[in-house]
């Protein structure tokens, strides 16, 4: 499963966040960039269960993450 997951943070947390979510199982790549949200990340994982387990239980529990969306990529 593919999916982009955008990552608003609170001012001063985005370098600490990308660090962390980069290294997170399943990410391809995080990236800070201007605007909203502040972190755009890329995943691949082997089903909706992983997916979960990353974003609710690793990304969205990070000191600094206010929100996320997760946009599931379609084939």
């Amino acid at each position: 499963m593919r999916a982009y997951i955008l990552i608003n943070v609170r001012p001063g947390k985005v370098r600490e966040v990308v660090g962390a979510v980069g290294g997170f199982e399943g990410v391809r790549h995080a990236d800070a960039c201007w605007g909203l949200p502040d972190v755009f990340a890329y995943a691949e994982t082997p089903d909706e269960k992983r997916l979960n387990e990353l974003v609710m239980d690793q990304i969205q529990k990070l000191d600094g993450v206010e929100r996320t969306e997760t946009h599931i990529v379609v084939e």
